[in-house]
């Protein structure tokens, strides 16, 4: 037995603990490793180098040989396999050289989440700049790249969508004439909402110049251009005075030395009597890091912040947190439902991206996806203002108007 197999061995054997999974190594030989039952998935590894840099680093090596076809699924899919690893991941961090691989990356995370103007532009466009045609193919109609909101699980992606604009409209307690600034406007979904439903003018920020071309249309489109201006623009570039500021999915991209730079020009750009709504992925626990193939392959500078160092920095920035709201298991109904769309869309997605972006985008969903279901992800909405006097003293204003509209 080679050397890296025989480390792999050793690594599978105090890994599984949970389940069942099945190696297939590329001598012929099969190991079945775990107690046994479900969660339950079998692998074939096709080149013989991959054992020991599997062992080197698993959770970057994992995801980049399943790209290259050099890990190969054996009757179930990635997200079998990547569900074995979610119930077992524990017993493979805490082995003595992963130990000190986390710590290390902890002690860097300020270089990996470094996201000044040129970077953050270039991080943006690496993910949202793909193709706009890619993402037709699995998100909802109006293209809303974020945590959906279920109500309930017999609803749609679409409805799911809406109930989500719907949930975060009626915390901003909006009124007709307002003006708001939509930091991450995405493909002006949100923007287009607020305007039409709620009487108010928006403007609408991004760094995607491909969400800012479509956004634009479809603002055209809406017969919106008097009231929603989208524009190409860093969010620390924008000046004026506004009443409302929503910010959905787009926190994770500030960066971790970038906290206090976001929550002060929140407050700077918030109207004495304004309103802030900030939605965003965020970690149970204390502060971490990007996994490596997440942070590589999918969002260059992104990392999912602790609640924690998030409310460390509102505080310095003097902004009161009027509510707190923890989005649990939401993110990943969403998630399900864009990979259900990915797969009914795969040829049409091969042919538009090749077969290694497929995997690599099914594999994205699929770790994302049980991040939130099995794993310590969530998405927390934070309402602030910089004056406490500002909103209604309870909650019952949110769900009366969230009533009301749906």
């Amino acid at each position: 037995m080679s050397i890296g197999n025989a480390l792999l061995h050793k690594l599978m054997t105090r890994f599984v603990s949970a389940g069942t999974l099945t190696v297939h190594l590329p001598d012929g030989r099969s190991t079945t490793y775990g107690p046994g039952g479900e969660p339950s998935a079998a692998i074939r590894i096709t080149d013989p180098r991959l054992p020991l840099q599997l062992v080197k680093n698993p959770e970057l090596v994992a995801g980049e040989a399943y790209m290259d076809g050099r890990l190969e699924m054996v009757d179930c899919t990635i997200y079998d396999f990547l569900n074995v690893f979610a119930h077992n991941k524990d017993g493979l961090r805490k082995g003595p050289l992963r130990s000190k691989v986390k710590a290390w990356q902890k002690k860097i995370r300020r270089w990996h989440q470094r996201n000044p103007r040129a970077a953050s532009s270039a991080n943006v466009k690496a993910h949202y700049d793909i193709s706009n045609d890619l993402y037709r193919l699995f998100l909802d109609a109006d293209m809303q790249y974020s945590c959906a909101y279920w109500p309930s699980l017999d609803i749609t992606l679409e409805e799911a969508q809406l109930a989500k604009k719907r949930h975060i409209a009626a915390k901003l307690a909006l009124k007709p004439g307002q003006r708001v600034l939509d930091i991450g406007c995405g493909w002006g979904g949100m923007a287009i909402f607020l305007a039409q439903e709620y009487d108010v003018d928006v403007v609408g920020v991004t760094l995607s110049t491909q969400q800012h071309e479509l956004a634009l249309q479809r603002v055209k489109n809406a017969g919106l251009t008097a009231k929603v201006d989208i524009r190409l623009q860093d969010y620390r570039d924008v000046e004026g005075a506004f009443d409302r500021i929503v910010s959905v999915g787009m926190f994770e991209h500030v960066g971790l030395g970038h906290f206090s730079e976001y929550f002060n020009g929140i407050r700077d750009l918030l109207t004495d009597d304004g309103v802030a709504l900030i939605h965003s992925i965020g970690r149970k626990g204390g502060p971490g890091t990007t996994g490596a193939w997440i942070r590589k392959y999918i969002f260059p500078g992104g990392y999912s912040p602790a609640l924690s160092e998030t409310f460390a920095e509102i505080e310095k920035a003097g902004l009161w947190v009027t509510d707190c709201e923890l989005l649990r298991l939401h993110y990943g109904y969403t998630l399900a439902e864009w990979s259900k769309r990915c797969e009914a869309n795969k040829e049409t997605i091969i042919q538009m991206m090749g077969d290694e972006f497929y995997r690599m985008w099914e594999f994205y969903l699929a770790i994302s996806e049980l991040s939130f279901v099995h794993g310590k992800h969530m998405n927390f909405q934070i309402q602030l203002t910089k004056d406490v006097n500002v909103l209604p003293i309870t909650r019952d204003y949110m769900v009366d108007e969230e009533r009301a509209r749906g």
